[in-house]
């Protein structure tokens, strides 16, 4: 790879996957399945197809959410080891032809639902929950959730790519999504010092979207950035964090379709709540990449 003094685009650009960086195997520019493989159909009526990222444990922890709050909300999360390139299998893009987790499968209404955000909004909408029915609160949250949807990216693909896993460091695009980013913690901290919550009173989908990513952030856990990003700072966003992600519905979501970290935290398949409680080794494995 050239430096950033050197490089000079050329006409026409043309893939070289040995550029890719760690993420070499799992991007391409083209769509489609690479394998025919079907997806696996557990007993209940949704089948989440997921990896424990950021936005895999969005719909986790709303899944979580809701089986808390009494709605018949069971269903199947099966791992998808994008390292491996399961997302590629032809089972999965008929399910989310962008290739991405999460994928959720609606065999109740044989609706298929790709993008998190959508899944999130989605589920709101069919159990009637975490969507505030005042239309003012409904719009703040939807404000929210779209806010997070389209700000994300400059988190993990702009800041969290080129500071953590580029294959050499620059300074130009560190610097611009590393402000790009204090930026988005400095609006998420000025909303949360005038309500509790994203939409104001309620917990809502704009909360389960933000927390992963930026709740995250706060508390040190995502890119190893939290020092470069002065992330202690954001008073109010580490508040609401600490509240969001302390709920029990959130901690069982986050370890949902999860391979890496301590092995307890791991649950890789959930086909069943009892699941959380009676987790084996042949369950949960030991695997951490």
């Amino acid at each position: 790879m050239t430096g950033s003094n050197t490089y000079v685009p050329p006409k026409v650009w043309t893939w070289d996957a040995k550029n890719g960086g760690e993420f070499a195997s799992i991007n391409r520019p083209i769509a489609g399945p690479t394998h025919d493989k079907a997806l696996p159909i557990g007993k209940h009526p949704l089948q989440l197809y997921s990896l424990a990222t950021p936005n895999g444990v969005k719909v986790t922890v709303m899944l979580e959410e809701l089986l808390a709050a009494g709605h018949d909300a069971e269903y199947d999360a099966w791992l998808i080891r994008i390292g491996d390139g399961d997302q590629f299998g032809s089972g999965f893009v008929d399910v989310n032809p962008n290739s991405k987790i999460p994928a959720l499968m609606d065999h109740g209404t044989g609706s298929r639902v790709f993008e998190s955000g959508a899944i999130l909004l989605y589920l709101a909408e069919k159990f009637g929950a975490f969507l505030p029915k005042d239309p003012a609160a409904r719009v703040e949250a939807m404000n929210w959730l779209f806010w997070l949807q389209g700000s994300a990216p400059y988190m993990g693909g702009g800041f969290g790519h080129f500071y953590a896993y580029a294959p050499e460091k620059f300074e130009y695009p560190i610097n611009r999504f590393a402000m790009e980013a204090k930026r988005q913690l400095d609006v998420l901290d000025r909303r949360l010092g005038e309500v509790q919550f994203l939409s104001g009173a309620d917990y809502t989908i704009a909360d389960i979207a933000t927390a992963p990513w930026y709740g995250r952030m706060v508390q040190g856990g995502a890119y190893d950035a939290g020092e470069f990003l002065d992330v202690g700072i954001y008073k109010n966003v580490i508040r609401w964090a600490d509240e969001v992600m302390s709920r029990p519905a959130y901690q069982r979501g986050a370890m949902v379709n999860r391979t890496f970290g301590p092995p307890e935290g791991q649950l890789h398949e959930r086909h069943d709540a009892e699941d959380f409680d009676t987790q084996t080794q042949d369950k949960i494995g030991t695997d951490t990449t």
